[in-house]
């Protein structure tokens, strides 16, 4: 494979300016596309063959007016005063007068003051009147579809409320205009200033430090765009979107930063400068590929889970690394050959070269020194530190929220003043082919009326498809007095389910749906998935390493690092987000019941990934005669700062979507933030090497009969090792890089 990459790079490097063009091309044409057909995310959540996702599907086809009007924008305004909203109402009408001119309202007479309705209607109080009337709730419904709501049209709510809260009132909002997203891409452009400060400091030269950002901008314009043009024919979440952006741009920066690391020291080498660019590619691309297919396979492995995000975020995620791989091996070799002399300058004087001379004393030579001749306390220390960092994990709690940031101190309100139910009603649907519904839906009611933690249970009741008492679907909308993940809400639910054998005897069927019931179907999902997944996961990967390192030790060490790096992150996630700890997160809410086995997939495919670009190098100068303690310390002269670099770069870009008002997205690039910190600089740059150092020669073997079936995919590159020079003995002189 190094020589197809060799031949592949100096191709790249020669014929740059049709490269180029090429990738420009294909962003041009997706982003065209995107502008003509202009696709919408979906913004719904479903689990299709769970009895939510069947009782959802109902919905959506015998009450298709239920549907319209859940796609219709609708959003709950919230007010509050501790000395009573009746002391509030020329500030509380001025509020519904304003929100009477957001456009399309529909029946804006019913937009008014909670507690003028209440007087006018006292039927409706306990509707629009809580907390002995110092909650009110205000609902605007808009002729908007939820998918065509802008930006624009939050800042007019936002300004809104803004202008008419204070002197004792408290003025908030939930629901689809607060749940727009933010375009603004501000977490992209801190990923990518912090990025490029730190490839200053790795290169020493401004451009250099620029060509990775240039492949990330492409890599993820074109992955993004893609994602984006797929909803035109599927039904995709745009939370999906967050976690591949953040993927996207972490490791198509970090591909590019370990080819153009590679091809400096190649042209230091002497030779052709094309010639450079292939053994770059050659070398660091081959492992560039192996750590791509790892993240690939595991986040490819997510649809055996079933849910669709997660498997729409599996296989955006998986698009974007190939794409980056992609552009690693052509673009970084086409745009290296552009910029020809002038891609290490101009220079920054006071930054050290990337490329340490093989005497050199560096930061990282000395550790990895020290690493080599006391290894113990490094594996000791460093596995403790991580199991210290585990022990929240324990409090896990899991759920799920659709709901921004922005949205917590109306959900507050909304619990307070109408009781925590009120934000996870059960959708009860009862369908029966053959025969008129109503029996079946009475005795249901009279049932689940019956049944603990219902509110009002003696005004429930059920409605008809099309042909009212004649209809064969009846809906029964049942609302908790517990909060959604309260073990109360779930035990309603149960009983619900509970009912379903005596309506079966009757010929029609029942199936809970709601979030509450979508949330506790997809528990059970995840936890009949996890062993398979981590099966097909650490499975097929545990198998690439065997062949990348040609070893058992290595990947088993590799694997088992993962485990530690993987709990902490877990503990650590849980501390700051759900227990509250040092006061970083406002509003503490479960961990999101995806983000563990996501996680899983994601991180072992990173940890992997610097496995492979610290270890390689390791095992590249262990095969060309150095000792296994000496191979350590080259390994770390040459990959440690490549590394470290690589490592604050993919840190700093997941650390900064916390920036996002999205609760997926914050959570998501906090945990990967952490999992990249502790797995890269504690378990790949201390504890692996570590091990190594103590295995000695034995690390790097493998038994004689698995050695004869696994593939030499020549990782290191030694079939182009000295392509393009002519002699390896030119190694000694170096040739400066002009």
């Amino acid at each position: 494979m190094a020589s197809l990459l060799f031949r592949l790079g100096s191709f790249s490097f020669r014929h740059k300016w049709a490269v180029i063009a090429a990738w420009l091309a294909a962003m041009i044409a997706v982003v065209s596309l995107v502008g003509v057909l202009q696709p919408k995310f979906a913004q719904d959540f479903s689990l299709p063959g769970t009895d939510s996702g069947t009782a959802t599907e109902q919905v959506q086809e015998y009450f298709p007016q239920v549907m319209k009007e859940q796609e219709r924008a609708s959003t709950s305004i919230l007010v509050a005063a501790d000395d009573g909203l009746q002391n509030h109402t020329d500030q509380i009408n001025k509020l519904a007068e304003d929100l009477r001119t957001l456009p399309d309202v529909i029946a804006p007479e019913t937009v008014v003051n909670p507690v003028v309705a209440a007087a006018v209607d006292p039927a409706i109080a306990p509707s629009v009147l809580g907390d002995n009337g110092r909650v009110g709730l205000i609902q605007v419904r808009q002729n908007i579809t939820v998918m065509d709501l802008t930006a624009e049209n939050k800042e007019e709510l936002v300004k809104i409320l803004d202008e008419n809260r204070g002197n004792g009132l408290q003025v908030e909002a939930t629901g689809a205009l607060m749940q727009v997203m933010d375009q603004g891409g501000a977490a992209e452009l801190i990923g990518f200033a912090i990025a490029f400060v730190v490839m200053i400091v790795a290169f020493g030269a401004l451009i250099a430090a620029f060509i990775p950002l240039v492949t990330a901008i492409v890599g993820v314009a074109i992955t993004i765009m893609l994602l984006t043009l797929s909803a035109e024919l599927l039904s995709i979440n745009q939370s999906a979107t967050a976690i591949v952006t953040m993927l996207g741009i972490a490791v198509s920066i970090d591909y590019a930063l370990f080819i153009v690391s590679r091809y400096r020291a190649e042209l230091n080498r002497g030779g052709d400068a094309a010639d450079a660019a292939g053994r770059a590619v050659g070398t660091a691309g081959s492992a560039v590929v192996f750590a791509g297919l790892t993240v690939i396979i595991a986040v490819v492995a997510l649809v055996v889970i079933g849910i669709p995000i997660i498997t729409q975020m599996g296989a955006g995620a998986a698009v974007a690394i190939f794409i980056a791989v992609s552009a690693a091996l052509t673009l970084i070799p086409a745009l290296l050959g552009a910029f020809g002399r002038f891609a290490f300058r101009p220079k920054i004087p006071w930054i050290k070269h990337a490329e340490q001379a093989e005497s050199g004393d560096t930061l990282g030579v000395r550790l990895g020194r020290t690493v080599v001749k006391a290894p113990i306390p490094f594996i000791v220390i460093g596995l403790l530190a991580l199991a210290a960092a585990a022990i929240p994990a324990t409090k896990m709690e899991l759920g799920l929220s659709l709901s921004t940031e922005d949205e917590a101190p109306a959900q507050a309100l909304l619990s307070k003043g109408f009781g925590e139910g009120i934000n996870g009603p059960l959708l009860v649907v009862l369908h029966d082919d053959d025969a008129p519904i109503a029996p079946v839906a009475n005795e249901a009611v009279k049932h689940i009326a019956g049944l603990k933690d219902v509110v009002n249970p003696e005004t429930l009741t059920w409605i008809g498809n099309e042909g009212g008492q004649n209809g064969n679907t009846a809906l029964i909308t049942v609302t908790p007095k517990s909060a959604p993940s309260s073990a109360a809400t779930h035990t309603l639910m149960d009983n619900i389910r509970a009912y379903s054998p005596t309506v079966d005897k009757e010929g029609a069927e029942l199936h809970v749906g709601g979030q509450t019931a979508i949330m506790s179907d997809l528990s059970q999902k995840l936890d009949d998935a996890l062993i398979p997944y981590l099966i097909v996961v650490v499975g097929l990967a545990f198998l690439i390493m065997i062949g990348v390192f040609r070893s058992l030790w290595v990947p088993l060490v590799g694997t088992v690092g993962f485990i530690f790096s993987v709990l902490a992150t877990f503990g650590i996630t849980v501390a700051i987000f759900q227990e509250g700890w040092l006061g970083i997160i406002t509003n503490t809410q479960p961990i999101i019941s995806f983000l563990p086995i996501f996680l899983i997939g994601v991180v072992f495919g990173l940890a992997m990934d610097y496995q492979v670009f610290l270890v390689t190098r390791m095992r590249e100068e262990y095969i060309h005669g150095m000792t296994a303690k000496e191979a350590i310390v080259a390994g770390y002269r040459h990959g440690a700062r490549v590394v470290t670099s690589a490592a604050i770069i993919m840190i700093s870009v997941f650390a900064a979507f916390m920036l996002s008002p999205e609760t997926t997205a914050k959570m998501m690039g906090f945990a990967l933030a952490s999992a990249v910190l502790f797995d890269a600089f504690v378990i790949r740059m201390l504890v692996v090497p570590a091990v190594i150092a103590l295995l000695g020669d034995r690390a790097w073997t493998l038994p004689r009969w698995l050695d004869k079936l696994v593939i030499n995919f020549d990782i290191e590159g030694e079939a182009v090792r000295h392509r393009g020079l002519p002699d390896p003995d030119d190694e000694k002189t170096p040739v400066p890089a002009s």
